[in-house]
């Protein structure tokens, strides 16, 4: 076995315990974009809640995935229901958003306690995030669990885009452009990111 490099401070994540190992990773996997899921209980309470345990999964279909740590009340809405929004968050919404990963009661809706104010959605029965400049609309296609955790699994069959930040490039593709829908990420510790600099470049040839 070769010999650490000094520069380098060793983590067994056996000896750090599950939590610990869990917040070290959390601050190296930055930044990690942020499902803002919708979803509605039996009664047809809303409840919102930021996800930032999520990415597309699949593109033929589109799927997409979000993990619910522990069993919550989102887990509990889509299992009931079968359907989830997943909304955009930008950099205006940092305040609201952060306030929807409170600990509510069961009853209470994350829309009215945060002052978010909902809109109906297309083809699903949760509602959107009204001021999020993109929204998926998703039906559930699986719930794996994890570890302690549970991946939520689902088919977009809809989606919902602020028209100023949509472009149509030379290919004749209409897509938002990155800068305009403004997101936020979460990274590690109580820290959020905006999305700073972007790059572009075209991918490689061989020869």
């Amino acid at each position: 076995m070769s010999t650490p490099d000094s520069r380098r401070t060793e983590f067994d994540p056996a000896a750090l315990g599950d939590r610990e190992a869990t917040l070290l990773v959390k601050s190296i996997l930055i930044p990690r974009p942020i499902a803002w899921v919708g979803t509605v209980d039996d009664g047809g309470t809303a409840n919102l809640a930021p996800h930032s345990f999520f990415t597309m999964v699949s593109e033929a279909p589109p799927i997409v995935m979000f993990s619910s740590t522990t069993r919550k009340d989102t887990l509990a809405n889509v299992e009931a229901t079968g359907q989830f929004t997943v909304s955009l968050v930008s950099r205006p919404q940092f305040e609201a958003a952060n306030q929807t990963s409170a600990p509510y009661a069961v009853e209470v809706s994350e829309f009215e306690a945060a002052g978010i104010a909902p809109e109906p959605s297309a083809a699903v029965v949760p509602p959107r995030v009204a001021d999020s400049p993109a929204v998926m609309e998703c039906v559930l296609e699986s719930i794996i669990p994890v570890g302690g955790n549970f991946m939520v699994l689902g088919r977009v069959v809809h989606v919902a885009v602020d028209t100023d930040t949509l472009e149509t490039d030379a290919r004749g593709r209409t897509l938002p452009l990155a800068r305009k829908l403004n997101p936020l990420t979460r990274l590690g510790r109580n820290e959020w990111g905006t999305l700073g600099e972007v790059l572009a470049i075209d991918r490689p040839t061989v020869g």
